[in-house]
């Protein structure tokens, strides 16, 4: 057996259900527990099944994106002698992910007769939560009982508790990347990785998302945020309201944000603020690490400082359309059955609203069936309820909280590791990678590589 070997989980190779196995001498890790967005039951799981029984040291888990640990109460239960490790800031959104996940679960499987659902119950949940080993940034930890194996996170500004880890043992170093972005975001710090220069890395396991899409040289980050809320104010001038649906985790506060300095600055109006879904008990997590964690702005609190309305909690009222207010609800594709899916039935055949689009929205999504639609087009926003007419006007920006492809080749090129494993990316995005960069490598489902 090789000294080092890793294997992809993911039952195809892309985005989806993350997760791989890094065998490290005679050490066996677990980098991440994703769930497959787009498949449903035991589908939506990775290659557990190829793991035998607790035959795991350790599970690692970067962030708490549902891609990357929507699983990990499955893998635990699997697993019961693995330790498990994650940043604290990581833990504490896991936790009330995981949560939403069960509630989500139970109603597929009530609507769409899915038998397997839910894979884990909310009472699993809190049995597990406490054998997570929360680790700050920074400061290397043993991951197994042994020592053999030592690791250290590295904050990777995706979002809140994102991390990078790297991991020395058996005379050799990885690093996985886990997601990234290098630029600071409107709250949260862009990545702060080490000097990969002096690692002498064996092997950089990375993302590569965008891998297909690159930005255009004249994109600045500071430039689209202004463009942002010049459209909102426009809008609120002449009379309309503003949705702006959001992912629940990074997307929300990092909108929150900016409208709340267009306020101070005098560059928006003191327009009203709704928040609604799963955002607000994120929010919530967010505002906790305030004091803990690296921030553009470091002393701000969303929900003290900024004052949103918060609505479509269990045993409230939904949340009403008013003239003239902004609206940041999830989810961010305005998937069927979410905050944003529900309210945009009042909202997108009146036309004086704005639609403004902040991440990804997968094509066959109701967000992305919106965005490729013309004025007029009826969109079917749940496909048991009639269409609705899209009145409203549409805008699509750039926040996206990965790398673009010109970051991440640039950071590829510097780690300098004799060997380049590529993941999370779309094929066309792992093909572009695999013809720029020596030593890449695109890794097969099920396969081992010997690293």
């Amino acid at each position: 057996m090789p000294d080092a070997r890793f294997t992809l989980l993911n039952r195809t190779t892309g985005i989806g259900a993350n997760s791989y196995l890094l065998e490290i001498g005679d050490t066996r890790i677990v980098l991440d527990a994703g769930m497959h967005p787009k498949e449903k039951g035991q589908a939506s799981i990775p290659r557990y099944e190829d793991l035998p029984h607790d035959s795991l040291d350790a599970i690692i888990v970067t962030h708490s994106h549902l891609d990357h640990v929507g699983t990990l109460p499955v893998l635990m239960r699997d697993q019961p002698s693995a330790r498990v490790f994650m940043t604290p800031a990581t833990c504490a959104l896991a936790d009330a992910l995981l949560h939403n996940s069960v509630n989500v679960m139970k109603s597929q499987r009530a609507e769409l007769g899915i038998e397997d659902y839910p894979l884990f119950t909310h009472r699993s949940i809190d049995k597990l939560i406490p054998r997570i080993e929360p680790r700050d940034y920074e400061k290397p930890f043993d991951l197994d009982w042994n020592g053999s194996v030592k690791a250290t996170f590295y904050d990777a500004g995706h979002i809140l508790g994102s991390a990078g880890v790297l991991l020395e043992g058996n005379s050799k170093r990885f690093f996985y990347s886990g997601d990234i972005r290098f630029e600071d975001h409107a709250l949260i710090k862009g990545a702060r990785f080490p000097d990969f220069a002096e690692k002498n890395l064996d092997a950089l396991i990375v993302e590569t998302t965008r891998g297909d899409s690159p930005r255009p040289a004249s994109y600045c980050p500071k430039k689209e945020r202004k463009r942002f809320i010049n459209d909102i104010e426009q809008c609120l001038n002449e009379g309309g309201s503003v949705l702006v649906p959001v992912f629940a985790i990074g997307k929300t506060q990092e909108v929150l944000t900016m409208i709340h300095e267009a306020k101070l600055n005098h560059s928006l109006r003191d327009a009203p603020v709704y928040i609604g879904g799963l955002s607000t008990k994120m929010t919530v997590v967010y505002d906790k690490f305030s004091g803990s964690t690296r921030r553009s702005a470091p002393d701000f609190k969303i929900l003290r400082d900024m004052n949103p309305i918060t609505g479509n909690r269990r045993g409230r009222r939904p949340i009403p359309l008013e003239r003239g207010a902004i609206y940041a609800l999830s989810s961010g594709m305005m998937t069927e059955k979410t905050t944003s899916n529900g309210f945009a039935r009042g909202f997108i055949d009146k036309p004086g609203n704005m639609l403004l689009f902040v991440g990804y929205a997968d094509p066959d999504s109701p967000g992305g069936k919106i965005r490729a639609a013309q004025a007029g087009d009826e969109i079917q926003l749940d496909p048991e309820l009639p269409g609705v007419p899209l009145n409203c006007g549409v805008k699509v920006y750039d926040f996206s909280g990965h790398a673009p492809r010109n970051h991440l080749l640039d950071f590829m090129q510097t780690a300098n590791a004799q060997k380049t494993v590529l993941v999370h990316g779309d094929p066309s995005a792992l093909e572009w990678f695999e013809k720029q960069v020596e030593g890449a490598v695109v890794p097969a489902s099920g396969r081992p590589l010997s690293l």
